[in-house]
């Protein structure tokens, strides 16, 4: 009863936590919204936005959380190898989305279109990093998370912390659909 209290408590304290996240991502919406438009004679996301490229980031990404999936498959049946598995895939799915994140940053960059060029690129760049931050931290999280099961097995507090990882992903799935919708189709139009 003591453990299922204190995996409780830290899963309401991963909540706040989300929560406070979640209002850290509304007020860089916020700030996107209001600067969208300020181009300083340079780039739109009209001249920078390519939806194909960003389509199969988008793909990659909610492609992921239906492999973690497979990981919450795993823990119900105390399938050690199913977890790991949904973990890996999760992870070099993850992997792809940052590496074409990159490559969109790299080459708006190489064009001139930096965050210092305009205070709509200043807008994106820190919104969409701080996601893309975010979704590094989580593969991170999830490499830990496959030591432990390795390591540890399939305990209480691994398949706690499993648990929180879910959350935390899937969480920023629903922050990349708002990116994708305000950010990447709105900015086309």
């Amino acid at each position: 009863a003591e453990a299922d209290s204190v995996d409780s408590t830290k899963a309401f304290g991963f909540w706040i936590y989300l929560m406070s996240d979640g209002i850290i991502f509304a007020i860089l919406f916020a700030t996107y919204t209001v600067l969208d438009q300020r181009y300083a004679g340079g780039p739109t996301g009209k001249d920078l936005f390519e939806l194909g490229h960003t389509f199969w980031e988008t793909l990659l990404l909610l492609t992921s959380s239906t492999t973690y999936g497979l990981v919450t498959l795993g823990l119900q049946e105390s399938n050690r190898r199913k977890v790991l598995l949904g973990l890996g895939i999760t992870f070099f799915l993850g992997l792809g989305f940052i590496i074409m994140e990159l490559s969109e940053f790299h080459h708006m960059i190489s064009i001139g279109a930096g965050p210092q060029r305009s205070a709509f690129l200043s807008a994106f760049f820190t919104l969409v990093g701080t996601h893309g931050l975010h979704v590094t931290l989580g593969l991170i999280w999830i490499l830990v998370m496959m030591t432990q099961v390795l390591v540890k097995g399939l305990t209480s507090p691994v398949h706690s912390k499993l648990l929180r990882l879910s959350m935390f992903w899937h969480f920023l799935d629903i922050i990349w659909i708002g990116i994708f919708t305000i950010v990447y189709l709105l900015g086309v139009l």
